[in-house]
């Protein structure tokens, strides 16, 4: 498969979106040069007839490589890993078998659990802080689990969950950084292993991306 048009990234505006962020550390961690264009959703621009054609759900991310265009951000993940595969480029998820089945064991329950949790301290806190009222107990029941998940599978004395990087490092690093910006106190392990993957550069290159100054309700 070769194509000779640069990558695009559709973003969502307010460069808050855990999926964005996914799509964005992948594609910068396989060194690929990329455009981004960032859709205003709250003005329902991924819902513009050209856009949803070419996604099919009028989601974002969606990747766009030559005439080829993918939402999912996992898909987005697993796309390039194939399509710009290592050794020629850096691994987003790990070499050994099992690991990585771990590692997308990871990114699919985070897509799909906690549910309580990501409703109650949005990505949005993050970045454009407020005040949140406490968590009830469905969140702080989903606080629980995710920490007691990410202890097991923390090796002791590592801040890292495999030998190297993989993208599941950097999603799971962005889910607890929901609870860091609210002011919740983790357990040292915990905030050792986020604030190492926070310092990444292109975790980095997210989280300082410029953003619209806008009030978040």
């Amino acid at each position: 498969m070769t194509s000779n048009a640069r990558l695009k990234l559709y973003t969502e505006n307010l460069w808050d979106s855990p999926y964005v962020f996914t799509a964005f550390v992948a594609l910068t961690e396989k060194r690929l040069p990329f455009d981004t264009v960032p859709l205003a959703l709250d003005k329902g621009e991924q819902r513009q007839a050209d856009y949803q054609q070419h996604s099919l759900t009028a989601k974002v991310p969606t990747l766009v490589d030559g005439d080829f265009w993918l939402s999912e951000s996992s898909a987005i993940v697993e796309y390039l890993e194939e399509r710009f595969p290592p050794p020629t480029h850096p691994r987003l998820l790990p070499a050994d078998m099992r690991e990585r089945a771990r590692a997308r064991q990871v990114l699919a329950w985070l897509r799909t659990d906690l549910a309580a949790l990501r409703k109650e301290r949005p990505t949005t806190s993050m970045f454009y802080p407020r005040s949140l009222p406490a968590l009830s107990a469905a969140a702080t029941a989903a606080v629980e689990k995710l920490l007691q998940v990410v202890d097991q599978l923390i090796p002791a004395g590592a801040t890292s969950l495999f030998s190297t990087w993989s993208i599941a490092d950097s999603d799971l690093a962005f889910m607890l950084h929901r609870l860091i910006f609210n002011g919740q106190p983790l357990p040292a392990k915990i905030q050792a292993f986020a604030a190492t993957q926070w310092q990444r550069p292109s975790v980095r290159a997210f989280i300082e991306h410029p953003r619209p100054a806008t009030s978040v309700p």
